[in-house]
């Protein structure tokens, strides 16, 4: 697929967010050329589970946010888990303190930051906190 191709079964937001963590994990560890062969490889139906899993964990974020839990709570550590593991499945390898590492992007990263905070306010810092808490979890 091309990336014209991709931004429209996607949305050029996706590519602000998703993808971009991915490049970012994969230049700080030194393996951007794999996880960008990794990414060209994909097919239109990867993109679009990839796609319908971000969504997914949007919402259970959003769950865990509107049902008041705490960052601390097993469904939100269990979401921030299911965030790692889905940008290891798809994208680069990721540990916990890497993906901590990438938590922190989304709330001092004004572009990760706008990618939650447009689906719902104070979601970047919940995302970020929960990565944390769960990252913690991991290290136990």
């Amino acid at each position: 697929m091309s990336m014209d191709e991709k931004k429209n079964l996607l949305g050029a937001g996706f590519f602000d967010g998703r993808a971009g963590e991915a490049e970012q994990l994969s230049d700080e560890a030194g393996s951007a050329q794999p996880s960008q062969r990794r990414m060209s490889e994909r097919t239109k139906k990867d993109w679009t589970r990839i796609q319908a899993e971000v969504e997914e964990s949007n919402a259970a974020f959003v769950a865990a946010m509107d049902a008041a839990l705490p960052v601390t709570s097993a469904q939100a550590m269990d979401t921030a888990e299911q965030h790692r593991l889905h940008m290891r499945r798809w994208f680069s390898e990721i540990t916990p303190d890497q993906h901590r590492q990438l938590g922190d992007r989304y709330i001092t990263d004004p572009t990760f930051a706008k990618n939650y905070e447009s689906i719902r306010p104070g979601m970047a810092q919940y995302v970020r906190d929960a990565i944390h808490a769960n990252a913690d979890r991991a290290q136990r």
